[in-house]
């Protein structure tokens, strides 16, 4: 199945959730053969609400296997744990989700496509309640102060109400991300990837910053808007070969004929890039390095002699390996508040 039509179908999907057709919503996600770490969450929320704990556990483990670094998903996975009574696993998932906020009050996921804060105090609530459970009670007094240090908005007010449970050694409920959010497709992709075509083409000039030069390089029309001036600063401009698919929240999704700007590339064959104004990753043996040639204001004006380009017909070769977090290339894109 193609970039495009999983994003067709995920749009879908989200529609229908929209619309209140839950059932639908959920058999439409279940139809998409690639599914991504924000997808298998969509899942998981939509067996939540049907209190179908083992698919919903089943769906949280898909989304964290495809991205490591996804609190909300460690936060759900954890809720799924604590209906199910399984205390111990569920404190060690809220524990993990907090590890992940990295020393931040909260992690706005609007950026991703999900209208949700995630906010650090909150995964301490439902941490000391974890510990209640477990009859831990100085274990969860101390977890739900340190809560209350870490609280950023007056409205989070049953972090207090928690904390006179616990000196009364009573459990509360657990915090829950809202039943009616679910991650959206990037609407930006779903337009391009829908008028993309391999006939169009246009000859554009992009003039450098610090240069009284005009570089022309053959751009496709859809992403003549996107293309940064600075990239040019600070990248060397790579043609798209294969489309690809992301599987991380650090990874870009690219199809043939876009245009990147590469910062770096590594020995295990990833890149660094710049597109449609965002850094990320994709696999550099699908670029290929983008002649540009110097040409004079003159020649702007004369037709362009070049036959049209054929789609791509060779087979994408397979995705590299990525090495340990340390040794990537750019930041996680998840943290940058979040990404």
């Amino acid at each position: 199945m193609s970039f495009v039509n999983t994003l067709k179908q995920w749009d879908e999907a989200v529609a229908c959730f929209e619309r209140g057709d839950s059932a639908a919503s959920l058999g439409t996600f279940l139809d998409i053969q690639e599914k991504n770490s924000k997808i298998f969450f969509n899942i998981g929320c939509l067996h939540l609400i049907n209190k179908n704990l083992d698919a919903a556990e089943k769906a949280f483990d898909g989304s964290i296997g495809k991205d490591g670094h996804l609190a909300v998903a460690f936060f759900q996975r954890a809720l799924t744990f604590y209906k199910k009574e399984r205390y111990e696993e569920s404190f060690a998932d809220f524990q993990h989700a907090f590890r992940e906020f990295r020393g931040n009050q909260l992690i706005d996921y609007k950026p991703l496509g999900l209208r949700h804060k995630l906010y650090a105090c909150e995964v301490l609530h439902n941490m000391a309640l974890a510990h209640a459970q477990l009859g831990q009670w100085e274990k969860a007094k101390e977890t739900l102060l340190t809560a209350l240090n870490l609280r950023t908005e007056a409205k989070l007010s049953h972090i207090d109400r928690g904390l006179e449970c616990i000196l009364k050694q009573k459990v509360f409920e657990p915090v829950e991300v809202p039943a009616k959010v679910l991650f959206k497709p990037n609407k930006n992709y779903v337009a391009e990837l829908e008028k993309k075509d391999y006939l169009g083409k246009a000859k554009v000039s992009i003039s450098s910053l610090s240069q009284n030069k005009t570089y022309s390089c053959r751009i496709s029309m859809q992403d003549t808007s996107v293309v940064p001036h600075r990239a040019l600063e600070e990248g060397e401009p790579h043609t798209v070969l294969f489309e690809f698919v992301p599987e991380t929240s650090d990874e870009l999704a690219v199809v043939p004929g876009n245009i990147v700007f590469v910062l770096n590339s590594g020995e295990d064959n990833w890149a660094s890039v710049i597109f449609n104004e965002r850094r990320g990753l994709v696999p550099y043996n699908f670029l290929e390095r983008l002649e540009i040639t110097l040409s004079s204001k003159q020649d702007q004006d004369g037709t362009d002699k070049d036959d049209i380009p054929a789609p791509p017909r060779r087979e994408p070769p397979n995705r590299p390996q990525r090495k340990s977090g340390k040794d990537r290339l750019c930041k996680n894109m998840e943290w940058k508040l979040y990404s």
